[in-house]
């Protein structure tokens, strides 16, 4: 049987203990896409969603869910995020789409890849209910982790 992390030596499920790891400065940068028609790329350049500003709301809901993420995956520790960044961008080609990119930053003893990963997330379909009524065959791609630093892993870049 494999040596399972979040199970303990009978099965029962536990979070890690990081109570001896030494704090480290993290950071983790998540990015996605939202493809979308033309017409719901204008709306949203030119604050046409009824809804209100999209990119604005959509960036405080990732932020919000940065904060969150404990309460979403489980055995997740839950951090106290000391910096958080959503951005977005707006390309017309090769198709029209909304590029979000998260970034979260901390000290702590457990690295931010599932904070950067569940902002981008929920801002990406945060865009996604604000304009669903222009149409709804958007379709959420390629959210995965850019890179992170810290922790005893070290440094990744995709």
């Amino acid at each position: 049987m494999p040596e399972w992390t979040h199970f303990d030596e009978n099965g029962n499920a536990r979070m890690v203990d990081v109570t001896e790891k030494n704090p480290t400065i993290r950071t983790a940068t998540a990015v996605g896409s939202l493809l979308v028609s033309e017409e719901v790329l204008s709306a949203i350049k030119g604050h046409e969603i009824k809804k209100g500003d999209v990119l604005t709301v959509a960036q405080v809901a990732g932020i919000m869910a940065v904060k969150q993420t404990s309460h979403l995956i489980p055995m997740c520790h839950p951090l106290l995020t000391q910096n958080c960044t959503v951005n977005f961008a707006l390309e017309e080609k090769p198709s029209p789409r909304v590029i979000a990119r998260c970034t979260v930053k901390l000290e702590g003893k457990t690295g931010v890849e599932m904070e950067a990963l569940t902002g981008i997330s929920v801002a990406l379909l945060t865009v996604y209910d604000m304009c669903k009524t222009l149409d709804k065959r958007m379709i959420m791609t390629d959210v995965h982790l850019e890179e992170k630093t810290g922790g005893k892993s070290g440094e990744f870049h995709f």
